[in-house]
C-alpha cells in the first residue's frame, strides 16, 4: 500500500509551461474554502476544509483555470478563494507564512470581483517588486462585506510591508482615504481570527 502511494506521488508531474506559452516567475496554486460562520475552527479542521483547485506555471494556464472559475461576486455564504505560490499552503502556520502577515482591505458588496482580478494579475505580473516576499492573496466573501488580503513573508520588515501597501493602493486604484489594516499571522494564531484586532493605517 505504502509502495503504491509512493509510486503515485513520484508519477505526479511537475507543472511546467507548455510549448510557446509565457512562463510566470513562480508557479501558483488556486485553493477554495467554505465554512459555517460562528463555528470555531482549529488549524486541523481548517486544513481539511481547504480544497486545492489546481496549479499553473504560465499566463495561458492561469487563464484556463480562471476563465472557468466562479467570480467572487457570485459566491455565496462564507467562502474564500486563495492564490498562493506553489508549495505554500494558505495557512498561518505554514513555514513560509508563520513569520509574516497580511494587508487587509474591506470592500463594500459589488467590488470584490474587479479588485480580486486586479490584485492577482498584479501579483502574477510581479508588480509588487519585493522579490520573494509575497506568499499569496485571498478574497473572502462574507455576508455584510467582502475582504481581500495579500500575505507577505516577513511582518517585521516595515519597508517591504509599506511598499506592498503602496502598490496595493495603486493596482486597486483605491481612494486616498481608504482604510488599510495589517495583521501578523502570529496575532491571528493567538486570537484565532483573520480580521479582528488589526492595526489600522490610512
Amino acid at each position: 500500500m505504502e509502495r503504491d502511494k509512493s509510486q503515485s506521488i513520484s508519477k505526479r508531474k511537475a507543472v511546467v509551461p507548455g510549448p510557446a506559452e509565457h512562463p510566470l516567475q513562480y508557479n501558483y496554486t488556486f485553493w477554495y474554502s467554505r465554512r459555517t460562520p460562528g463555528r470555531p475552527t482549529s488549524s486541523q479542521s481548517y486544513e481539511q476544509n481547504i480544497k486545492q483547485i489546481g496549479t499553473f506555471a504560465s499566463v495561458e494556464q492561469f487563464w484556463r483555470f480562471y476563465s472557468h472559475m466562479v467570480r467572487p461576486g457570485d459566491l455565496t455564504g462564507h467562502s474564500d478563494f486563495h492564490l498562493f505560490k506553489e508549495g505554500i499552503k494558505p495557512m498561518w502556520e505554514d513555514d513560509a507564512n508563520k513569520n509574516g502577515g497580511k494587508w487587509i482591505i474591506r470592500l463594500r458588496k459589488g467590488l470584490a470581483s474587479r479588485c480580486w482580478e486586479n490584485l492577482i494579475l498584479a501579483m502574477l505580473g510581479e508588480q509588487f517588486m519585493v522579490g520573494e516576499e509575497i506568499c499569496g492573496a485571498v478574497v473572502s466573501v462574507r455576508f455584510q462585506e467582502d475582504i481581500i488580503s495579500i500575505w507577505n513573508k516577513t511582518a517585521s520588515d516595515q519597508a517591504t510591508t509599506a511598499r506592498i501597501r503602496d502598490t496595493l493602493r495603486r493596482v486597486l486604484n483605491l481612494p486616498p482615504n481608504t482604510i488599510m489594516e495589517y495583521k501578523t499571522h502570529t496575532d491571528s494564531i493567538k486570537d484565532n481570527s483573520s480580521f479582528r484586532n488589526t492595526k489600522i493605517t490610512l
